[in-house]
């Protein structure tokens, strides 16, 4: 078949309009758990402390005769004053004022404004990541930065004994800050239901009740497969049916939600390991403490562009880490 002389075709025209969505696409996570769980609190100084109170442990021979007139004196029970810094996180975008100006499709994303949302977005995630990295607390200097210690640099009393593991030590053996973190077992092994429930009965001995347990994917997909009985059920069967999967963990000491998460990093980031906890958390006894609360300015123009500032300034405080637990060393193997 022809086509007759002097039709006009597209294949002619060179002002045919793009066919370009307006909106765009983006599936870049931006959930983050930890913080949406734990609390907040404002502070007013780099250094933050607060004071945690134990009890002497049980006397099961206080016992004493009628008429003692010189009862001995019990040790007073005291404060520990336990301390974190706060950090510095930002943010930086700068646009050509071309850019501003134009106009373009996916909503205008190339403008100031539009930069300037995704990169809030994107030190959201940072400090998600950040805030359960297995890192010590770092005062700074100048020119070196602070560093606020991460979740698992807190959690030292309620952990199964990994083999070849160091619990996290604090600078002043029982307060101060955390100086030195989570060492390494000799050979990370898969995630069991003992350990599990191990973990949740210490926590349960110290006074704590955690609800929560925060895990990575891999692991989340080990309590699917792996544990077994009624504690492998949803919690509600009006809610969700008996599949693979479990939202809800119920041990003989409570009810606990699953949350996996997409940014929790693996115990020794710096070298990328297999090396995954899971944590048993009360986000009751979890905050994120803030110097400054996420802010923007403009910066100086120094051309043909513009230039936004994004920023926050803050750290993590565990109330009383015997409250939470973590299983560390897991393959994340299923």
């Amino acid at each position: 078949m022809a086509v007759e002389p002097n039709t006009v075709e597209t294949y002619d025209v060179s002002v045919i309009r793009e066919d370009l969505q307006e909106a765009y696409s983006m599936i870049s996570p931006e959930e983050v758990p930890f913080q949406t769980m734990a609390g907040r609190r404002s502070v007013t100084a780099k250094q933050f402390d607060w004071p945690i109170v134990e009890l002497a442990d049980v006397d099961d021979d206080n016992r004493v005769i009628e008429g003692d007139d010189a009862p001995g004196t019990d040790e007073a029970t005291l404060a520990a004053r336990i301390v974190n810094f706060t950090q510095i996180s930002d943010k930086v975008a700068q646009i050509s004022h071309t850019s501003q100006a134009s106009d373009a499709a996916a909503n205008n994303i190339q403008r100031l404004d539009a930069q300037v949302t995704l990169k809030m977005k994107e030190m959201k995630r940072d400090k998600e990541t950040m805030l359960l990295s297995n890192v010590i607390a770092i005062i700074g200097s100048s020119g070196t930065a602070r560093q606020t210690a991460g979740l698992p640099a807190f959690i030292k009393t309620n952990e199964p004994g990994v083999a070849g593991a160091v619990a996290p030590t604090l600078s002043g053996v029982t307060e101060g800050f955390p100086d030195t973190a989570w060492t390494d077992g000799t050979t990370p092994t898969g995630l069991t239901e003992d350990d599990l429930n191990n973990v949740i009965e210490q926590c349960w001995n110290e006074g704590g009740e955690p609800n929560v347990i925060m895990l990575n994917g891999g692991n989340k997909r080990v309590i699917s497969a792996t544990f077994t009985g009624f504690s492998t059920r949803y919690k509600d069967a009006i809610d969700k049916r008996l599949v693979a999967s479990i939202d809800f963990y119920e041990s003989d000491f409570g009810d606990l939600t699953v949350v996996p998460n997409r940014f929790q990093p693996t115990l020794n980031a710096a070298t990328d390991d297999d090396n995954y906890a899971v944590y048993l958390l009360d986000p009751e006894y979890l905050r994120v403490a803030y110097l400054d609360q996420v802010q923007r300015k403009p910066l100086a123009e120094t051309g043909h562009s513009i230039r936004a500032l994004i920023w926050c300034e803050y750290g993590l405080q565990v109330d009383n880490e015997a409250a939470h637990g973590i299983i560390p060393d897991t393959t994340n193997a299923v």
